[in-house]
């Protein structure tokens, strides 16, 4: 099986790691204004927990499932496949801070 990788995959890639960096304060604003915490509290609680880290980062990953849909309805499929690479990008730490620690 050959691999034959794209600027697309690239670009897909890119959007599968950068997209819940950047969601990321926004979901803390969000769970802020439910919760009543401040955005400082979460994000101290975010840095310095690595379980709590963990599951705002799975939150965060859910923004990735935006673009997938995106353009897999546009039939875009080697962005999706970057999308899904950048998704396992992620899957190592969340298994070493879920399992091993």
């Amino acid at each position: 099986m050959k691999l034959n990788w794209t600027r697309e995959n690239t670009f897909g890639l890119l959007i599968g790691i950068i997209s819940p960096i950047v969601f990321l304060p926004i979901l803390l604003f969000f769970l802020s204004q439910t919760n009543g915490n401040t955005v400082e509290y979460l994000w101290d609680q975010m840095l310095y927990s690595h379980e709590v880290r963990s599951k705002y980062l799975s939150l965060a990953l859910i923004s990735n499932l935006i673009w997938f849909y995106i353009f897999l309805n546009k039939a875009k499929y080697e962005y999706t496949k970057g999308i899904i690479l950048g998704l396992l990008c992620y899957a190592p730490y969340m298994v070493y801070v879920n399992l091993i620690r």
